[in-house]
């Protein structure tokens, strides 16, 4: 079971549960066919954005009975809901999960979507005990294969042209990373194979490794 005492605090942001509240910023992502591009689903009515906003308000926890949790990221500068970040447990008995996330390009280039991630990763890892965590993208999706190599996860796979995606051939980026690894072990893997991270930044150690503050009351895939 995964239940973490929400909301949580990072240097910048608030991760907590969603909430009907979140309706017109969570639109303004979820309507965009930028942002849709390399998702399963289309861009998203208002109408359709009320039922995912009450279904994913009742999945900020993950029990028997919800293998999937996401959270709304709130950041706290501009006050308002920036995106979202995910955590399939899509096999429990081998300690696997998938994380995922969705941001608003308005809000890109500021870290954010990293600082969020880097979140869901701890609560993986040291709440619910996995020992792999994987991430997909489009093999298109340059922004998201950055933003993993940047949090230290290995490219495993390149599928080529696996599934029919959007009425054409896709293929598929499969990153992860092991319990216990940090950002430079990743990015030493990522030499090993002759390639450089996508950050030309330091490598640092995720913060996942470290505490994270929590809050009880402040003013969010699939």
């Amino acid at each position: 079971m995964l239940k973490p005492e929400l909301p949580i605090l990072t240097d910048r942001l608030v991760l907590r549960a969603f909430t009907p509240d979140d309706l017109d910023d969570a639109f303004a992502y979820q309507s965009d066919p930028e942002v849709t591009r390399f998702l399963y689903w289309d861009p998203r009515t208002r109408e359709e954005v009320v039922e995912v906003l009450d279904r994913k308000s009742r999945q900020a926890v993950l029990d028997d009975g919800n293998d999937y949790f996401v959270l709304a990221v709130v950041w706290r500068e501009a006050g308002r809901l920036v995106g979202e970040v995910s955590l399939n447990h899509y096999n429990p008995g081998h300690r696997q999960g998938e994380i995922g996330f969705i941001f608003n390009p308005a809000y890109h280039g500021k870290g954010l979507a990293r600082e969020a991630a880097e979140v869901v990763l701890r609560l993986g890892f040291d709440d619910l005990g996995l020992h792999r965590i994987i991430g997909r993208c489009d093999a298109r999706n340059t922004a998201s294969a950055r933003l993993m190599e940047r949090l230290g996860m290995r490219r495993e796979a390149h599928f080529r042209e696996n599934e029919i995606f959007k009425g054409e051939w896709g293929s598929e980026f499969v990153y992860a990373l092991l319990a216990g690894q940090t950002v430079r072990q990743g990015a030493k893997a990522l030499a090993s194979l002759g390639r450089k991270p996508a950050s030309s930044g330091q490598c640092r150690r995720i913060t996942l490794f470290m505490p994270l503050r929590s809050i009880q009351s402040m003013p969010s895939g699939v």
